[in-house]
C-alpha cells in the first residue's frame, strides 16, 4: 500500500506541475511581469512546494538526513533536467542566450551551493536564533538575487500561436495557479511520509531515498515546467524555473534550520559532503556554460559534464 500511495502521490504532482506551468506562462504575459521573475521566484516556489513539505515533515520525524538529502538531491536532479533538456534543444542555446539578470542570479546559487559542503564540516551557531551562520548568508544570498532581478524591468515577450494567453484571463491564470500549488503542496506531503517508510521497507536508509528517491519525485515538477515551457517557446521560462527552484530549495534549507534544534547540517550525515561537493561543482559549470560566449562547436560539453557527475553522484551514494 505504502508503494500505492508513493505513485499516485507523483501522478498527481506530475498533472498539477503540468497545469501549474501553462499558469505560469499565462501570468508572465498578462501581467507584464516577465518570465524572468515569475520563472525564478514565482513559479520555481510553487514547483518547489513538495521540497517544502518533505524536508519540514522530515524535521518532526526527527529525520534531518532526509531533509537535507532532499534539499541536496533536488538541486542535483533540476541541474539534470535543465542540462538534457539543454542538449535535446542544443539549436537554441538557451544557456548562453538568457537574460543578463538571470546568470547573476545562478552565480548567486552557485556560491549557495558551495557555502552548504563548508557547513556540513563547520559552522558558528548563533544563540539566539538556534541557527548557523550559513543560514542567515544563505538568506542574505536569496534576498540579493531577488533584488538582481528587480532592478531592470522585464522585457517584453511575443505571444506565439496557440499560447496560454489565448485560453485563459489573469484572473483564471492567478486561480488556476494557487489551485495547482495546494495540488502539488499536498502530494509532497504524501510523498515525504511514503519515501520514510519506503526507506525503512528497503533499507537503503534516508540519506540515499532522500537525495534520489524522493529528490527525483519531488522535482518533476521542475522537469514538467521546463519541458511545458519549452514546447510553448518560453526558453527563459524554463531556465528561470530551475535556477529559481535550486535557490528556493536552500531558503528551505534555512527553514528547516529554524525548525531544528541546533545546526540541521552538523546533524546531517557526513555522506551528503559528496553528493553537496559536486552540487557546487554543477552549480559551476553552470555558470561557466551561462557566462561563456564560445565553444559554439562543443557547445553541449558543459552540460554533458553536468549529466556525467550527476551519475557519479548517484552511484557514489548508493555505494555508501
Amino acid at each position: 500500500m505504502i508503494y500505492v500511495i508513493f505513485i499516485l502521490a507523483i501522478i498527481v504532482t506530475v498533472f498539477s506541475a503540468i497545469k501549474i506551468s501553462a499558469y505560469s506562462d499565462a501570468i508572465s504575459r498578462l501581467s507584464g511581469m516577465g518570465s524572468l521573475l515569475i520563472g525564478t521566484f514565482l513559479l520555481a516556489g510553487a514547483t518547489s512546494l513538495p521540497e517544502v513539505t518533505t524536508s519540514v515533515s522530515a524535521i518532526y520525524l526527527n529525520n534531518p538526513d532526509l531533509a537535507v538529502g532532499n534539499v541536496i538531491g533536488s538541486n542535483l536532479f533540476n541541474l539534470l533536467i535543465l542540462a538534457v533538456f539543454d542538449v535535446i534543444y542544443r539549436q537554441r542555446k538557451v544557456l548562453t542566450s538568457i537574460d543578463q539578470q538571470q546568470r547573476y542570479t545562478a552565480l548567486f546559487g552557485f556560491i549557495m551551493m558551495a557555502i552548504v559542503p563548508i557547513a556540513l564540516f563547520f559552522t558558528v551557531e548563533i544563540p539566539l536564533l538556534n541557527v548557523g551562520v550559513d543560514t542567515l548568508l544563505i538568506i542574505v544570498l536569496y534576498l540579493l538575487s531577488l533584488w538582481v532581478i528587480r532592478r531592470k524591468p522585464p522585457k517584453e515577450e511575443k505571444v506565439s500561436e496557440g499560447s496560454v494567453k489565448e485560453r485563459y484571463t489573469l484572473k483564471q491564470a492567478v486561480i488556476g495557479f494557487f489551485a495547482a500549488a495546494i495540488t502539488i503542496l499536498l502530494a509532497g506531503t504524501l510523498l515525504t511520509y511514503a519515501g520514510d517508510q519506503i526507506a525503512v521497507i528497503t533499507g537503503l536508509g534516508s540519506s540515499f531515498v532522500g537525495s534520489f528517491l524522493i529528490a527525483t519525485t519531488t522535482s518533476l515538477p521542475e522537469a514538467m515546467t521546463v519541458f511545458i515551457a519549452f514546447k510553448l517557446n518560453n526558453s527563459n521560462l524554463a531556465a528561470a524555473s530551475i535556477i529559481g527552484s535550486n535557490l528556493f530549495n536552500l531558503l528551505i534549507l534555512c527553514l528547516c534550520d529554524f525548525l531544528y534544534e541546533g545546526s540541521i547540517l552538523q546533524s546531517a550525515s557526513p555522506s551528503h559532503t559528496a553528493t553537496s561537493v559536486l552540487l557546487a561543482v554543477n552549480g559551476a559549470i553552470l555558470c561557466y556554460a551561462i557566462f561563456s560566449r564560445h565553444g559554439r562547436n562543443i557547445y553541449v560539453g558543459p552540460s554533458i559534464a553536468i549529466i556525467f557527475i550527476y551519475f557519479v553522484a548517484a552511484v557514489w551514494m548508493f555505494i555508501l
